[in-house]
């Protein structure tokens, strides 16, 4: 298939470093391996792009610099526009057609299902967020009206809506009722290009740092909903050598920097900056153990970090929120841990300081747990099905609760909004 893939957001780049761009890139990827021609329309490109995507079409309208919120919410409406029409006039100039057009769900775009409408093509719209509710949250919303009617018309128009949780599914259908298609897909990982430490094959969780600290490590944007502070006080607790390397940067670096000093732990506490996705592999190598240290509240996301720590062949120290407790709940592979009590956190951390053997067993279980079951083969052959006529996925695919290796303790509550959009 021809694949157009729409992302309207101005806050991902195609070929950025944070989490959601490393999303964009492993979609793109994975359908090209599948054998699917991909062409990216979008707002934002950025400048870490892949070796193996430098040939990827992108086409890319810029967002107007210098306008307020009002002014930037309103010129994302009329991209949404301008690329609809960019996409449908680009076919009828060259006789080439998409077979599929593939969207991001962002804000203010209802580009997707105009092309979709246009082309006679179904639309498939990816949902990672309730980004109604995020938006007003975070960073505020001026035209919250125009927003939740281009959000009704998005997925009124989509053939298709695939969201990465429960809870983001359950936010679609509440909020949105009567749509035909609303499934959830987790997020995955690229298993070909995370691998453990010593490469692909090695599974037999063996200790490659059987001397020297151990290295407790962190990937992720360091913003407040992370938890990474929870992290380092939960370290401060600690005893025996060991090392922490916080992957990544973000608003709350500075808050983060003085937290270790005040809490004596600068020798032990290594912060490394953002990372090019390329260079996420080899970071994740050079860890022992992983925290996702999220805090206690409602938490929506399919996290990406805890599908790369698997991946790696890393024993997970994890907070017992969200989809977490049903992905790692019964592998083996996790310590789940009370989001609300940081001393719970030291203890996982500690056990796992103190104990190789338990290290390398926990290793070896996540490692396979990835191949088995969260390859993103699998997640986009699951994404695609319906359009590609391909046999259904096998159960095996999609996360079960089956037990845990630890207590699970409280688990995030989904709280609901009752939406006023009204559908265009």
């Amino acid at each position: 298939m021809r694949i157009a893939y729409v992302l309207l957001d101005p806050g991902i780049g195609v070929f950025g470093t944070k989490g959601a761009s490393v999303h964009v890139q492993e979609i793109v990827r994975t359908f090209r391996a599948l054998g699917h021609e991909v062409s990216v329309f979008c707002t934002r490109a950025d400048e870490h792009m892949p070796a193996d995507l430098a040939d990827l079409d992108v086409t890319r309208l810029e967002v107007p610099r210098g306008l307020d919120r009002s002014q930037r919410e309103i010129a994302l409406l009329r991209l949404s526009d301008m690329l609809a029409d960019l996409v449908t006039d680009t076919v009828a100039a060259s006789g080439r057609g998409f077979d599929l057009v593939y969207e991001r769900y962002s804000l203010f775009s209802t580009a997707g299902a105009r092309i979709s409408q246009r082309l006679g093509v179904p639309l498939i719209m990816e949902v990672n967020a309730p980004l109604l509710d995020e938006q007003r949250t975070h960073r505020g919303l001026v035209h919250a009206e125009h927003a939740a009617r281009a959000t009704a018309a998005s997925f009124a128009g989509a053939d298709r809506i695939v969201c990465v949780s429960e809870l983001v599914a359950g936010w679609v259908r509440a909020d949105y009722p009567g749509l035909d298609d609303v499934s959830v897909v987790p997020n995955g990982v690229n298993t070909e290009r995370i691998t453990p430490q010593g490469g692909h094959d090695r599974l037999d969780g063996g200790d490659l740092r059987a001397h020297g600290p151990v290295r407790i490590g962190f990937v992720g944007t360091l913003k407040p909903w992370h938890g990474t502070d929870r992290l380092v006080a939960a370290c401060a607790g600690l005893v025996g050598d060991f090392r922490v390397d916080i992957v990544g940067d973000g608003p709350e670096a500075d808050a983060l920097t003085e937290q270790v000093r005040a809490l004596g732990l600068s020798g032990r506490v290594r912060f490394r900056g953002a990372v090019a996705p390329e260079a996420v592999p080899q970071a994740l190598r050079e860890f022992d153990l992983a925290v996702a240290p999220y805090p206690a509240g409602q938490n929506y996301f399919s996290p990406l970090k805890v599908y790369e720590y698997l991946a790696a062949g890393l024993p997970v120290v994890a907070s017992s929120v969200g989809a977490i407790p049903g992905v790692l709940g019964g592998t083996g592979a996790a310590i789940l841990t009370d989001p609300t009590d940081t001393e719970d956190l030291t203890r996982a951390l500690q056990l796992l300081i103190d104990d190789p053997e338990l290290r390398a067993e926990m290793g070896a279980r996540a490692r396979s747990e990835a191949l088995a079951s969260h390859s993103w083969t699998q997640r986009c052959r699951q994404i695609l099905a319906p359009m590609t006529g391909a046999a259904p996925v096998e159960s095996g695919d999609v996360p079960v609760v089956t037990g845990d290796v630890s207590v699970d303790k409280g688990t995030a509550e989904s709280g609901r909004r009752s939406a006023s959009a009204v559908r265009a």
